[in-house]
């Protein structure tokens, strides 16, 4: 056995079109339909998930990953990829690079279309990445990431940042 999984717990093959969607929306802007198709498949070192976008609504923010490259194959419908200073337009049969790094390779994917805009993310595994948010000058880190681990997560800004030694006791324990 590998870990916790079996073969019989797995889900081999999935049908995108059957897949149970949990959606969310965020003001006027945010809003997606997505399944984790990695995990369903038991997969621990890819990341994958089937998403649908509504018209003029993305995913979510312009952002760059430090710990993962994740890549976008278009299934249906259009959009704009902002990928670092370049914008492209981008439909069904496109494949999308987000290579992990700094601020250059940041990116967001918005339906421009009148019909949803259907994806698949995917992405290499890890459990712990640190996002970079240009536009709003914010930093997420976070580790146990895809795990029901609970693990750590903390989103600020750079601006609001402290010294390592900071309010540590001066005396050993």
């Amino acid at each position: 056995m590998s870990g916790d999984r079996t073969a019989t717990a797995v889900t081999p093959v999935v049908t995108l079109s059957a897949l149970p969607l949990k959606s969310f929306s965020r003001g006027e802007s945010y809003a997606s339909a997505d399944n984790r198709v990695a995990d369903l498949m038991g997969l621990t070192r890819l990341g994958a998930t089937y998403s649908e976008v509504p018209p003029g609504k993305s995913g979510c923010p312009y952002h760059v990953h430090h710990a993962l490259d994740e890549m976008f194959v278009i299934l249906e419908g259009s959009g704009r990829y902002r990928f670092g200073e370049a914008t492209y337009e981008v439909q069904a049969g496109d494949v999308l690079g987000a290579p992990r790094g700094g601020a250059e390779f940041a990116h967001k994917l918005t339906n421009t279309g009148t019909t949803p805009l259907k994806f698949l993310a995917i992405s290499s595994a890890a459990t712990t990445d640190v996002c970079e948010y240009p536009d709003s000058g914010k930093l997420a880190a976070a580790s146990d990431i895809g795990t029901d681990a609970g693990g750590f997560r903390f989103i600020g800004r750079a601006n609001t940042a402290c010294g390592y030694w900071d309010d540590e006791p001066d005396s050993a324990d």
